[in-house]
């Protein structure tokens, strides 16, 4: 039996909670990205309420794959493209429970760890402050270090929520988020 088949016939939360106030970036079928929203910034602290629904719920086609870090929300860093230098919350659906992860990127070259697991369903605080040798990463005060390789802060640009490495997502995945 599928994943999808598995979903429907388990009884998964409404997701009541989610209100207007959130916007709502949807990754379609079969793509990468949830649209191009960029703004520059020289801000160095940020804050955002987050939900997933149960959409996050996803198999890939190379198990492999499942590893994946899908990338959720950050910023560009040290006034280069994301690819070469960024920070950013990631997440996967992995062990039956909702990752998230810190994801860098680092003179093109990517590292990650995990941070915590979070509820579908439920608005979770997520913290990043880039600081001028190290970036904290917090998910409802659960912090991590990671080093930064840039001490100046130069203009950065957003970045939203994106599925995959290598696979596309498997079907809509909608993300709600909240600036606070």
């Amino acid at each position: 039996m599928s994943l999808l088949a598995l979903v429907a016939l388990v009884k998964l939360p409404s997701c009541g909670k989610i209100t207007d106030e959130y916007k709502t970036f949807t990754i379609k079928e079969g793509s990468h990205r949830s649209g191009t929203r960029i703004y520059r910034s020289v801000d160095t602290v940020f804050s955002w309420s987050i939900l997933f629904d149960s959409s996050a719920i996803y198999t890939t086609l190379d198990s492999l794959n499942q590893r994946d870090v899908n990338k959720l929300i950050g910023w560009s860093d040290c006034g280069t493209s994301h690819i070469k230098n960024s920070i950013r919350f990631g997440w996967r659906w992995l062990d039956n429970t909702l990752q998230i992860l810190w994801f860098k990127h680092e003179h093109g070259k990517f590292t990650f760890g995990l941070i915590d697991t979070v509820s579908l369903c439920e608005a979770h605080l997520y913290e990043l402050n880039i600081w001028a040798w190290n970036y904290v990463l917090c998910v409802d005060g659960n912090c991590v270090y990671v080093d930064r390789n840039c001490p100046e802060h130069k203009k950065k640009y957003m970045l939203y929520p994106y599925f995959g490495g290598d696979e596309t997502a498997p079907h809509d995945i909608k993300i709600k988020i909240k600036n606070i």
